[in-house]
């Protein structure tokens, strides 16, 4: 029996799906571990993702953000986002993505990243998107490199990832670099 593909959408950032997105983070607590920052008891909580939510909807509204849920089959199951948003003559934002173990392994955070790819360049101007994966994360890397995201180099203890700071490839793409992927007709956004 073939399983049909999800359908994917990506949804504006708002404090009113904290819930929805905490219950992905608590699910799945164990499983990102490993590849996130430490994070606080709160963090995994309604009124903790409710008030991310609302920074990360703030941070948009300046222009420096430009935050999603990744809605599969119209269940919230991860966040993408565009941040660190730095206009003038870099023009550029890093991206981070994670999507529940419930979806993983079906090309959700590959057509989410090619939706945000789509909102960031071409409406949003953006000429360049950075991306950092531990050097051991095959599956990110493979997100990254099927939306044309090019290798730049290893960063030695970039970033503290559960409890230690770790080595991290990044990876790039400008807005005129051909992209082999485009996303299929059962994916759609941005819903805002």
């Amino acid at each position: 029996m073939t399983v049909p593909p999800p359908h994917v959408t990506l949804v504006a950032a708002e404090p009113e799906l904290g819930p929805a997105l905490a219950a992905v983070y608590r699910r799945d607590r164990e499983f990102l571990r490993p590849f996130e920052p430490t994070r606080s008891d709160a963090f995994f909580t309604d009124g903790g993702q409710a008030d991310r939510l609302s920074r990360l909807a703030a941070d948009e509204r300046a222009g420096t953000g430009l935050p999603r849920l990744i809605s599969v089959d119209g269940a919230i199951e991860g966040f993408i986002a565009a941040s660190s948003i730095v206009r003038g003559s870099f023009n550029s934002a890093n991206v981070g993505y994670f999507v529940g173990t419930a979806v993983s392994g079906r090309g959700v955070c590959t057509a989410a990243l090619s939706l945000l790819i789509d909102e960031a360049f071409e409406r949003h101007g953006l000429h360049r998107l950075q991306a950092g994966t531990l050097v051991d994360n095959v599956a990110s890397q493979r997100v990254l490199t099927k939306n044309g995201f090019g290798e730049i180099g290893l960063a030695p203890r970039y970033l503290q990832i559960d409890g230690a700071y770790r080595d991290h490839i990044l990876f790039q793409l400008l807005s005129d670099d051909k992209r082999p992927y485009s996303a299929p007709s059962n994916v759609s956004g941005p819903a805002t």
